[in-house]
């Protein structure tokens, strides 16, 4: 029954995305009016509508009109006309909803209708991408339709000075990554000066990649901190301690989801008798949880997560003989940024490079936390319908699937699981060949730099064999069901062998070369095997 009402009036989905549709309507009959304006005209129906907002006016009465304008405005500057599934999905940003678009759908352009008419209040709108380069671009890209319009936009980037900052703040528009907007809030909130804070306010945030940025990294701290005095020596002292500790794994309990690693009882009674035949413990104490001895288990707990959950290669490289922390979601290298609360210094004691003082957290958000501070919230992505349940619950936003433009041709295959990890990357590295011996560029998406690197180890020595003709022989021509029980036996078939497959790796190793790689990527017979830069 559910199943056949379903099929008669269309899921809930398909109603609400049919309502958007029929606002296009009127937006599309308001196209000739504004198709007639002279670019001083159209210009201009930026102060008059922001006349009508200051006259109480809401945005929403405004939608249709202000839509009508941005896509006029688009075809001029940019000689792009937005779709009508892309203003439907600008109506989703509008009201705070999360459009779910699939790929080459335009979500750069969907964005700039509900950004401009949000704009129009006057009271900035944040547009927040995954990393700067993608910032710069849709600020210079974007930025030439808003600047059409009268609009003055701003881009966040690393390295802005605090009077660029407050600059590209007061802007009607601002570009920037997630992580820019966290830290300036908490730059902003250890100033003793209004005068020195460079943002004005979370009025209304759109967020690309929205599933990547507010629910994998929602539990992520941003956390600005400021140094301690030198504890080098005793960092080494119980790192050293440590690494003889876990090579037993019943001395410690691991919890891999929370990133946390404690010992056991017969952990602390074994690294309590190794410090106090050191000499390590406070004076007049036998105990490891003393008061007096509060230093040394912090620097013990630090020390175990350092050696058991701290990967090199996977969580942090070396470079230059400091240790350089990896961005999980990207696999970007975090420059300048270290861990707190004594936790770096644990790590560079486990690698034996320099320590540097250990810091202490002097204002700390989460990117939940952080978001939520915005009166509206919207985002898109290609993803998101899996985590609806969780951006209703958690932002109160909801989910809608945009149509395609036109009927998609991409197949999308089912998940393939094996049993370990060696017989899955003989499997990718067969797929690998197929590609390579056709001419198919093919890009291999990996969760670390020690993957990428172990694919990498076995592409350079494998061997493959890979078909490429198929043809009946003559004494089975007309028997072709026949030929089908014997197998290859009935054909005259054609390989292509061959040993070792070139191909380029790109991870946080490889960030210099990373626009070369790139630029090779798209070539035929190319091999592009990434973390998730």
């Amino acid at each position: 029954m559910l199943g056949f009402a379903k099929k008669l009036l269309g899921s809930s989905n398909d109603r609400k995305v049919k309502a958007f549709q029929a606002q296009v309507q009127k937006i599309n009959a308001l196209e000739p009016k504004f198709e007639a304006f002279s670019d001083d005209e159209l210009r201009m129906m930026t102060q008059t509508f922001r006349d009508r907002v200051e006259a109480g006016e809401s945005l929403d009465k405004l939608q249709n009109e202000a839509f009508a304008v941005v896509r006029e405005a688009s075809k001029r500057v940019l000689g792009q006309r937005q779709y009508d599934v892309q203003m439907a999905g600008g109506m989703i940003l509008h009201e705070g909803g999360i459009a779910e678009m699939r790929t080459g759908e335009g979500k750069t352009l969907v964005a700039v209708a509900p950004v401009y008419l949000n704009a129009l209040a006057g009271k900035g709108v944040h547009v927040v991408t995954v990393n700067d380069y993608l910032a710069r671009r849709d600020a210079e890209t974007m930025g030439k339709v808003y600047r059409f319009l009268g609009l003055e936009v701003g881009v966040i980037v690393n390295g802005l000075s605090q009077g660029q900052r407050q600059m590209a703040y007061q802007a009607d528009i601002t570009y920037g990554t997630n992580n820019e907007f966290g830290f300036d809030y908490l730059r902003d909130n250890l100033v003793y000066d209004r005068r020195e804070m460079v943002q004005r306010g979370h009025h209304f945030a759109i967020v690309d990649e929205v599933d990547s940025i507010l629910i994998d990294e929602a539990r992520t701290p941003l956390i600005i901190s400021g140094p301690t005095e030198d504890r080098s020596d005793l960092y080494k002292i119980v790192d050293a301690l440590v690494k003889e500790l876990v090579k037993d794994k019943d001395t410690y309990d691991l919890d891999e989801k929370q990133r946390q690693a404690l010992l056991t009882e017969l952990g602390s009674e074994r690294m309590e008798q190794m410090l106090e035949q050191g000499g390590h413990f406070a004076e007049d104490t036998v105990d490891l949880y003393d008061p007096a001895n509060v230093s040394l288990v912090h620097h013990v707990n630090q020390a175990l997560r350092a050696n058991t959950l701290y990967q090199r290669d996977k969580d942090y490289i070396i470079k230059d003989g400091e240790i350089v922390l990896i961005d999980e979601f990207t696999g970007r290298m975090m420059t300048g940024r270290r861990l707190s609360e004594g936790l770096h210094q644990a790590i560079e004691a486990k690698e034996d490079v320099k320590i540097m003082p250990e810091n202490q957290t002097l204002a700390s958000v989460t990117i939940q936390n952080y978001f939520r501070l915005y009166e509206k919230l919207s985002g898109m992505t290609g993803t998101a319908a899996t985590e609806a349940q969780e951006f209703l619950d958690i932002y109160k936003m909801d989910v809608l699937e945009v149509p395609t433009n036109r009927p998609i041709q991409r197949r999308d295959y089912d998940d393939e699981v094996y049993r370990t990890f060696a017989e899955k990357n003989r499997a990718i590295a067969a797929q690998i060949a197929d590609c390579y011996v056709r001419g198919q560029p093919i890009l291999v998406g990996t969760v670390s730099i020690e993957k990428s690197e172990e694919l990498s180890d076995l592409l350079k020595d494998y061997d493959y064999q890979i078909e490429t003709s198929r043809k009946l022989k003559p004494e089975y021509e007309g028997r072709e069901k026949e030929a089908q029980k014997v197998g290859d036996l009935a054909y005259d078939i054609e390989y292509v062998t061959g040993r070792g497959i070139p191909h380029n790796v790109l991870n946080a190793r490889q960030h210099e070369q990373e626009a070369y790689i790139v630029a090779e990527a798209g070539l035929p017979h190319a091999v592009t095997i990434a973390t998730n830069m």
